[in-house]
C-alpha cells in the first residue's frame, strides 16, 4: 500500500500481490506469504519427503512472489543441486540452503555451543536460520562434559552471549552446565548423537526436560532450525 501510494507500484501489480495473500496454492504446497506479517519471520521450507522438482517449485514460489530471505533445511544432495541450478547461489551451511540473507538487523550476540564435533550439523542449521532472521551467531565447538576444563576456557564467550542455543547428545548434560553459568535465555537441542542407551536423542531430551538449571528452553530432538526460531522470537 505504502508504494502504491508513493507511485512506485502500480495498482495493477499491487492486485497481483495481494492475490497471493495469505497463501498461494501450488501442486502438493499451500505457501503461507502471509506468515512474516503474523510472525515477523517468512515461511521456511522442510526438505525431507519431497522431490527436488517440489522443492524447486516452492521455493521459486517464494522468491518470485517475495522479498524476504528464503530457507530450505534438510536438503539432501539430488535437492541442493536442483534448487542451486534452477534458483542461482544460495549461502549452503550443511544440509541448509539460504536465499537473500539479509544484513544483521540485531545487535544482540548468539552463541551456540556444541557438546561434540557430530553435533555441529545441528549447529550449522541454527547458525544460518539465525542468519536468515538478521542474528549473528558464533559457534563454540566440542566443549562436552567429558572434558569440562574445554568449556571453562570459553566461559567468557559463552557468558557474555545475549542468548545461547546448547546442542548436546549423549547424556545432554551441557545444556544444564550451561544453564547454571548465564543468566542469558538457553535454548537447548538434544541431538541423535550416542551409543546404545542414549536412544537416538531420546535420553538427552529427557534429561534436558529434567534440568535443574532454572529456566531452560528444550525442543525437539536435532532441531536446530526451532532452536533459532525460538532464539529470534526472544531477541529485540
Amino acid at each position: 500500500m505504502d508504494d502504491v501510494r508513493t507511485g512506485t507500484t502500480s495498482p495493477d501489480d499491487a492486485i497481483k500481490q495481494l492475490r497471493r495473500l495469505p497463501f498461494a496454492d501450488i501442486e502438493g504446497a499451500s505457501i503461507d506469504h502471509h506468515r512474516h506479517l503474523r510472525q515477523g519471520m517468512p515461511e521456511a521450507v522442510y526438505g525431507p519427503g519431497k522431490q527436488p522438482e517440489q522443492c524447486i517449485a516452492i521455493v521459486g514460489e517464494l522468491l518470485t512472489n517475495g522479498t524476504g530471505p528464503v530457507l530450505l533445511t534438510r536438503a539432501d544432495e539430488q535437492q541442493r543441486v536442483a534448487c542451486t541450478k534452477a534458483h542461482g547461489g544460495s549461502i549452503h551451511e550443511g544440509r541448509a540452503l539460504l536465499w537473500r540473507a539479509p544484513t544483521a538487523s540485531s545487535a544482540a550476540n548468539v552463541v551456540i555451543v556444541t557438546a561434540g564435533t557430530s553435533d555441529l550439523p545441528v549447529a550449522n542449521e541454527a547458525a544460518l536460520t539465525l542468519r536468515a532472521y538478521g542474528l549473528a551467531s558464533s559457534v563454540v565447538a566440542d566443549v562436552g562434559v567429558a572434558g569440562l576444563h574445554r568449556l571453562l576456557a570459553r566461559l567468557d564467550e559463552i557468558t557474555s552471549a545475549d542468548a545461547v542455543i546448547v546442542i548436546a547428545g549423549m547424556e545432554g548434560a551441557l545444556a544444564s552446565v550451561v544453564g547454571g553459568l548465564t543468566g542469558a535465555p538457553v535454548v537447548a537441542v538434544p541431538t541423535s548423537v550416542g551409543y546404545g542407551a542414549a536412544l537416538d536423542g531420546v535420553t538427552a531430551l529427557l534429561a534436558m526436560h529434567a534440568s535443574c538449571a532454572s529456566g531452560v528452553t528444550v525442543v525437539g530432538i536435532d532441531n536446530g532450525f526451532g532452536a533459532a526460531c525460538a532464539i529470534a522470537r526472544i531477541m529485540p
